[in-house]
């Protein structure tokens, strides 16, 4: 290229074309080529639909092409300007073999020409400078026309290798001004007649005024807003100087009609594409640094930052920091600081610069991320000096500046750091010996922090808590351990540090030993684990190793025991267990056991030892010693027998005793070379393998038998006997429960106790003992596991079909006549199986027998299934139901089994709650949940076999009644519904259940409660509003009625029997509200209103009591006189303080253990404390003093002494005395009498109507016979409300008032309020009465009824 010195013009020319091949430029001298590169140019519109259709010819591509033109003479630039535009685009070139070329366009970017000594470039119309040419080369002085605030439209010197001048991108302004007129609210609605005015109008006139822009294309009117009206609008052309804009303002405000009124100084402009806007760094963590910065040619120091979802303007402070310059007079930079960020300043950013009426604006947002190191928080390392690596990522992986890892604890294991770029991850590497944590520190935990580090100053962290512990040393118990069979021994293993994961003991084999041999216990600075045995068999002989294991290191300890054989005592069997000798007769003793081994044994009677004869019977050895009674000098004498083993260790076991009496040996009448002989009516046991019974030589028969001498002959009385195979597994069971390796045994011994089981069917049908056996054998076993798979449970279930068959059901009575709680104890260890299965691979387990079925299923991570299980018996006629819903399920742990196992024959042999009572003649079903979890809820349905007008009850199997033998109970169960076919019930709580059926009493729901309910709902209803009209008669008519001692207290007696029951009553309904048929909703409420039902129904009965005394005190003792207040005090002593004394004892001395009340309703337990006698006792006696008391009374009346005859007015009080408690007394008490007739099985349905009747309609009787009745309540109730006395009355009264002295109390209603609970006040009335105190006594005798 030509020095442009050397020239007086020169320009550049860009020419776009399209070709099939690369261009071969063969230009004349005056096109020089400079650049020559491929790619997309954005155009214009046009250029763009050009390059278009050329593209589409297959493999034709665009190319772009920089020319230079050199001028000597400047004048020749306006005639090729002329020319280029005069020049129809596209021009086709030569076409060849090889190419095709097609000119799309040639336009003028850039003119250069000279200035003194300088040369000065500028872009011709439409085109610019780009912005990194500006900041490296000088730029000229400032032309007109440039856009605002652009300082870089001319450059000194070309460029020599580009770029030049760039084509100029249209922006879309965003346009506002202000019209000063009255905003209308049509100018919101588009299709309004005003609103499209408006748009005409205006669009009008902005297109006349801003089409002198460089670059118009087009204007647009947005909408409208209130502020006067406010008109958005878009202009889309190129940047526009303020100068022109300013022009084309005006240029708009005289177009406009002036009508409009629009206001010059309002115009606004905002450009969003002029700003360059960067954020560092582009992933921000929380703690970072950022720096937000905009770059704009705009050259202008007016920027201000907007947070937009705080509404907030940025401003300088701690953590905000604005800084704006301009760089090179060519450019605006702004920068945000934002130190140490938070989330809180996530969000979007506005960077805007005001330039005149120009607003430059751009927006980002920007992110900010929480540091989040991923770490194992809890680490175990045990200082054995082998390297352990704690290791911490980054979720995001960055260039993370640093990684540091610091330490805190009271001791310092340092390691090496190491930290892999790549993948975010830094590993620190540590060893720790004993010497770094001694055992003294074993435990000891140290936290490490990782801190990764930002490059603009971020900091995220996350603790591991490593816990040293040093490998333990283990002591365990130094003195040679050497036991016999049957002794004990325990084994001590101390370990000097804490922590550990966990303990067990194995023998050398490397079985391990069954845990509940060992207990391991924890302390601050060690830990120890003792094996401990209480019954060493021959098994736990060898060696046995203590092992402390932590992670992956072990801390064994050995020790080695040896065991001596030595029988144990329950394995020797002895003949005879009793036996009778004649003075100068003999007999043989004998011990026998299961083994060949060198014992020394010896038998010792009294003080006397012999040496005993070994006799060897296959596997059976049997010592024998033939007493001689003669030898001994004692006769008659009873003495114990014992035999003594004693092994190489010198170690000594001593069998039973047998009983040995000596007699004279004249009665003697039974003689048998087998059992013995005997006198009449004596009775002797014998083992069964020593008896007449047969056995197999290799397994001998169990159990005892018992005979009793009849006449000449030895009969059976009691078989016990357990058959050769069972009791060889009882034996078996035994000895396992006692070895160490228990659960691995059990699998086999429960198939063998199956398979024999059903084997001997016969013998278990036949003898109650070998029953007895296998249930034994069922207990020992169900203590054992800790995990029961399906097999095992498949051949437990399999033992107990056998034994509830029906064939054995007649043994299981004689089981039951010996009233032992086998069937509880059976029932229990089916539970406890139960609850330790573990199905393997199966969600469901079904087990079908024909006498048991079980059903279970495995809770599954996720939301369970309800648990709905269904039971049918087809040979017993039974069906049932379980279920629990999944709401209760929810709470169980994973891989928690539920299992229910349901009989249909252990109805008959479980132990009636009450004998002929209450009777189970449905399903029994079990239901467990493993690892002793409680539910809520479980409901189940019984097929209803009833008979008609049967009670069910919901009960269940309580193992802790009857003395912890089992029985009944239903707490916490309760009747859910009951028809034709079935009965449901729903418990609070797992176990064994059933219904119980009691025909005594109406279920919820019959028609006789219906009945019951309406008559005492209504009964109290009448009750309690007699009362209190009782109450307020006798309020109303107290002066009139108690005029003599014997009425006061009289009438005393009626208020507050009338107020104790009517209290009664009310705390009655209480009761019943507070609780449904079946359970208290309330037991503390429930509670309250036992202890004042019963506190008030007494108090009821002792003040008739007191009723009672006061007539036979009035009657009998005619001469003695007691005052009001004596009187008053025994009455309320006795009328409330006594019921309170047996309330109070009897809640005291029951509630504590839960039984005070009943569990179905809110009165005096029965069944469980028999505390309902704290209220029957009393009353029935209150009942029967009250009627030997009228007894008395009629017979002072029919027969009256010479020297106490009755005047007329008394003979009148006695009667009505007579009359009214053999009214009160009797209608009390046979409403208890009724209610007693209710209790005894079979009575009939009128009882409890007549009962229900008389007890709700009590108040009635009260107001009828114990206050209406009265005369002189008549008389005064006729006296004070009579309409033609009413004037003398009154008159009478205030005579009456003014001559007597009067009560104490002011008021005529306090005195009456006071009066009606015994509180008169101070009053003296003059009346012939008192004249006397005898005639005071009689007389007032009357007025204890009226």
């Amino acid at each position: 290229m030509k020095s442009p010195r050397r020239t007086t013009l020169c320009c550049m020319i860009i020419v776009i074309y399209l070709s099939q091949a690369t261009p071969n430029l063969n230009l004349e001298s005056i096109v020089h080529p400079l650049i020559l590169r491929e790619h997309e140019l954005a155009g214009k519109e046009p250029l763009r639909q050009k390059r278009a259709v050329a593209s589409s010819r297959g493999a034709a591509e665009e190319y772009t092409v920089d020319v230079e033109i050199s001028f000597e003479n400047a004048s020749f630039l306006e005639p090729i300007k002329t020319y280029l535009n005069s020049l129809s685009f596209p021009i086709q070139g030569n076409s060849t073999d090889q190419a095709t070329t097609t000119i799309l366009s040639i336009e003028v970017t850039t003119v250069c020409r000279p200035t003194g000594n300088e040369i000065w470039c500028s872009c011709e119309t439409g085109y610019r400078w780009p912005q990194e040419r500006c900041l490296h080369t000088l730029t000229c002085q400032e032309h007109d026309g440039f856009p605002a605030g652009h300082r870089c439209s001319c450059l000194k010197g070309l460029p020599p290798k580009g770029p030049f001048c760039q084509l100029q991108g249209d922006v879309t302004l965003r346009m506002s001004v202000r019209l000063n007129v009255g905003f209308q609210q049509d100018l919101k609605n588009s299709s309004s007649a005003l609103y499209r005015s408006y748009k005409t109008d205006l669009e009008t006139a902005f297109w006349k005024g801003y089409s002198i822009l460089p670059g118009f294309k087009l204007v647009t009117v947005t909408g409208f807003r209130p502020g006067s009206v406010v008109v958005t609008y878009e202009v889309k052309t190129t940047t526009p100087s303020p100068e022109l804009m300013r022009k084309a303002n005006d240029q708009v405000m005289r177009n406009l009609n002036q009508t409009y009124k629009m206001d010059y100084n309002s115009f606004q402009v905002v450009t969003s594409n002029e700003t360059k806007f960067t954020i560092v760094p582009e992933i921000i963590f929380e703690g970072d640094t950022v720096t937000l910065m905009c770059e704009t040619e705009v050259l202008s120091s007016n920027v201000s930052w907007h947070h937009v979802e705080r509404h907030s303007d940025l401003q300088n402070n701690s953590r905000f920091s604005v800084y704006t310059f301009v760089l090179n007079n060519m450019t605006s930079i702004s920068r945000l600081t934002i130190y140490n960020i938070t989330q809180g300043d996530a969000g979007e950013y506005i960077c805007k610069l005001t330039l005149d009426i120009f607003e430059y604006e751009s927006r980002k947002k920007m992110d900010v991320t929480p540091i989040r190191i991923l770490a194992t928080e809890e680490m175990k390392v045990t200082c054995d000096n082998n390297p352990v690596s704690l290791n911490c990522c980054s979720e995001i992986n960055v260039n993370w500046s640093t990684v540091e890892w610091k330490q805190q604890g009271k001791i310092n294991i340092p390691g090496n750091p190491e930290t892999d770029t790549d993948s975010g991850c830094s590993r620190y590497t540590l060893k720790a010996d004993g010497r770094q944590c001694p055992s003294s520190l074993g435990g000891m935990r140290v936290t490490y922090v990782c801190e990764f580090v930002s490059e603009h100053g971020a900091r995220g962290s996350k603790s591991i808590e490593v816990t040293f512990t040093s490998v333990a040393n283990l002591t365990i118990t130094r003195d040679p351990i050497s036991v016999s069979e049957g002794q004990n021994f325990s084994i001590k293993c101390i370990s000097d540090v804490s922590n550990y994961d966990e303990v067990y003991w194995n023998t050398s084999a490397g079985i391990k030993i069954y845990p509940k041999f060992y207990t391991t216990k924890r302390y601050a600075d060690g830990a120890e684990s003792v094996l401990t045995v209480n019954t060493v068999t021959r098994e736990w002989n060898g060696t046995y190793h203590c092992i402390f294991r932590y992670k992956n290191s072990y801390s064994v300890a050995t020790k080695d025991v040896t065991v001596y054989p030595l029988p144990l005592e329950p394995n020797i069997m002895v003949d005879p267990l009793e036996a009778t000798i004649p003075c100068k007769g003999s007999h043989h003793f004998k011990c026998c056991i299961e083994e060949n081994e060198d014992y020394k044994v010896t038998f010792q009677m009294d003080s006397l030892s012999f040496l005993a004869e070994k006799e060897v019977n296959g596997k059976q050895v049997c010592y024998k010693y033939n007493f001689m009674a003669s030898s001994v000098s004692w006769c008659p004498k009873k003495l114990n027998v014992f035999c003594h083993f004693t092994n190489a260790a010198n170690n000594s076991v001593q069998s039973p005793s047998m009983k040995l009496n000596l007699v004279p040996g004249e009665n003697i009448m039974c003689q048998d070379p087998i059992i013995g002989v005997g006198e009449p009516g004596k009775v002797i046991q014998k083992l069964c393998q020593f008896s007449r019974v047969p056995s197999s030589p290799g397994s001998p028969t169990g159990g005892i038998i018992t005979y009793k001498c009849v006449g000449s002959q030895w009969k059976v009385k009691k078989n016990d006997c357990i058959s050769a195979p069972i009791n060889s597994l009882l034996q078996l069971a035994k000895a396992l429960i006692k070895s160490p390796y228990q659960d691995a045994k059990l699998p086999k011994y429960l198939k063998d106790l199956s398979v024999s089981t059903g084997k001997v069917k016969h013998e278990v049908s036949s003898f109650p003992g070998s029953l007895g056996a296998i249930i034994n054998i069922l207990d020992l076993l169900s203590t054992v596991p800790t995990q029961v798979n399906s097999e095992m449970m498949t051949h437990v279930l399999s033992t107990v079909n056998t034994i509830l068959s029906k064939p054995v059901l007649s043994t299981w009575k004689v089981v039951q006549q010996q009233q032992t709680n086998q069937s509880s104890q059976l029932l229990d260890s089916v539970e406890r199986f139960s609850r330790a299965l573990r199905p393997e691979d199966s969600t469901v387990l079904s087990i079908n027998q024909t006498n048991v079925q079980m059903r279970s299923m495995v809770i599954k991570p996720g939301h369970p299934k309800a648990y709905k299980q269904s039971f049918v018996f087809s040979d017993s006629d039974l069906w049932g139901n379980v279920a629990i819903e999944n709401c209760h399920l929810g709470n169980l742990q994973r891989d928690s089994s539920i299992v229910t196992v349901a009989f249909p024959t252990l109805k008959t042999i479980l132990t009636q709650d009450v004998p002929g009572k209450n009777f189970a003649n449905s399903l029994v079903m079990t239901t467990t949940v493993s690892h002793n979890i409680t539910l809520p809820n479980i409901s189940m349905t019984f097929k209803n076999i009833n008979p008609s007008g049967a009670v069910p009850r919901c009960v269940f199997w309580n193992f802790d009644l009857a003395n912890h033998t089992g029985g009944w109970d239903s707490s916490g169960c309760s009747v859910n519904k009951v028809d034709e076919d079935s009965v449901s019930c729903v418990c609070d709580h797992l176990t064994s259940f059933s219904i119980l059926m009691s025909p005594d009493s109406p279920y919820p729901g019959s028609l006789l409660e219906i009945l019951l309910d309406i008559i005492s709902y209504i009964g109290l209803c009448f009750s309690i509003l007699s009362l209190a009209a009782c109450l307020v008669v006798e309020a109303v008519v107290w002066k009139s009625v108690t005029k003599n001692r014997t009425s006061y207290m009289r009438h005393i007696c009626i208020v507050n029997i009338a107020a104790s029951l009517l209290v009664a009553d009310s705390w009655f309904i209480v009761a019943a509200a507070i609780r449904n048929h079946y359970h208290p909703l309330n037991k503390t409420a429930c509670v309250a209103a036992t202890f004042f039902i019963h506190f008030f129904y007494l108090s009821v009965f002792f003040w008739m009591l007191t009723l009672g005394l006061m007539l036979f005190y009035r009657l009998v003792f005619i001469l003695h006189d007691a005052s009001k207040s004596i009187q008053k005090t025994i009455a309320f002593s006795l009328g409330y303080g006594c019921p309170l004394v047996i309330s109070v004892i009897t809640v005291g001395a029951t509630q504590p253990q839960e039984v005070y009340m009943r569990k179905n309703a809110c009165w005096l337990n029965w069944e469980d404390t028999k505390a309902l006698l704290a209220f029957v006792i009393p009353a029935l006696i209150i009942v029967v003093v009250n009627m030997t008391i009228m007894i008395v009374v009629i017979s002072k009346i029919l027969r009256p002494s010479i020297g106490d005859k009755p005047s007329k007015q008394e003979k009148s009080s006695l009667f009505q005395i007579n009359k009214s408690i053999g009214v009160l007394t009797p209608l009390l008490g046979l409403t208890w009498g009724f209610g007693l007739a209710t209790v005894f099985q079979g009575s009939n349905a009128v009882f409890h109507i007549i009962f229900t009747l008389l007890n709700a309609f009590q108040g009635l009787f009260i107001l009828l016979f114990g206050c209406l009745w009265d005369q002189k309540v008549q008389e005064a109730l006729l006296k004070k409300f009579s309409l033609s006395r009413w004037s003398s009355q009154h008159s009478k009264s205030t005579s009456l008032g003014s001559s007597t002295p009067v009560f104490s109390m002011s008021s005529p209603i306090s005195r009456r309020f006071n009066n009606l609970f015994g509180k008169t006040g101070t009053y003296n009335v003059s009346t012939p009465e008192t004249t006397s105190s005898s005639l005071e006594n009689t007389s007032s005798a009357y007025s204890l009824l009226n």
